[in-house]
């Protein structure tokens, strides 16, 4: 009876001692410092991780792109310029039309049959639209010396050193649209003083060109034999200043 007694005394001491302790961390300044210091090494820790993990996405990701827009020499040398130009817009996910044919859509691709038909058959029409085409891709689309109209819109790695490069195109080239380029802005669409074969240009909704109105009215004096597509005001500015010059009674009355 005496060991029962003794046995619950010790318990009892115990636990208050473990209760004084706890609360003596719980007010302890430095024990509250040491945990301060553990959780910001714990964040520290999770946002380097978060970082190397970030930086790692971006690199596969421009890997990616990189293996992409690398050119298909074998098919280049075996079968010529056209079916390779034609292949690299098909494995991007675009679509070609070569001359005097239909349309061929991606996922279908060219058969080896097809490679040789296509072999001397000029590509006439490229849609790119929303490809991952870059600088260094360009190289399988310009030799297309034929090339009439090539859709670029919505492409997020064309950029103003892209567009500086379509003057090898100046010859063939009568459409080109850039309409939702992300990277495309004023200094790009200057170059494009070389295409004076253009008939049709659409370059719609570029969030990195300030000025789209202004942008659009030079653009036009650039190409004065194109059809440019562009911001809503300056259309509607262009049809007033038309009407206006119709209009005989908007004209000055001489003194």
């Amino acid at each position: 009876m005496a060991a029962s007694r003794a046995s619950l005394h010790q318990v009892a001491r115990n636990s208050a001692t473990s209760s004084i302790r706890a609360l003596s961390r719980g007010v302890d300044p430095e024990g509250s410092q040491r945990k301060g210091r553990t959780l910001l090494q714990f964040l520290a820790d999770h946002f380097c991780d978060v970082e190397a993990v970030r930086e790692y996405l971006l690199r596969k990701q421009a890997l990616k792109v990189h293996r992409k827009n690398r050119s298909f020499t074998y098919i280049k040398e075996r079968y010529g310029p056209y079916v390779a130009g034609a292949y690299f817009v098909l494995k991007q996910g675009g679509a070609v039309k070569f001359q005097d044919n239909e349309w061929i859509q991606s996922g279908r691709g060219l058969s080896s049959l097809e490679f040789r038909k296509f072999r001397e058959v000029p590509v006439q029409a490229v849609d790119a639209s929303g490809c991952a085409i870059n600088y260094q891709g360009l190289d399988n689309l310009l030799a297309l010396k034929e090339l009439q109209s090539l859709s670029l819109q919505r492409c997020p790695h064309v950029d103003d050193w892209c567009l500086g490069r379509l003057h090898q195109l100046a010859d063939s080239l009568q459409e080109l649209s850039l309409a939702g380029c992300p990277r495309v802005s004023e200094r790009g669409l200057a170059c494009l003083h070389h295409l004076q074969n253009l008939r049709r240009l659409d370059i719609s909704d570029l969030p990195a060109v300030s000025s789209p109105d202004l942008t659009q009215i030079l653009v036009e004096e650039m190409l004065p034999n194109c059809e440019v597509r562009g911001s809503d005001w300056a259309q509607g500015l262009k049809l007033g200043l038309e009407e206006q010059s119709r209009d005989p009674a908007s004209s000055p009355v001489p003194a």
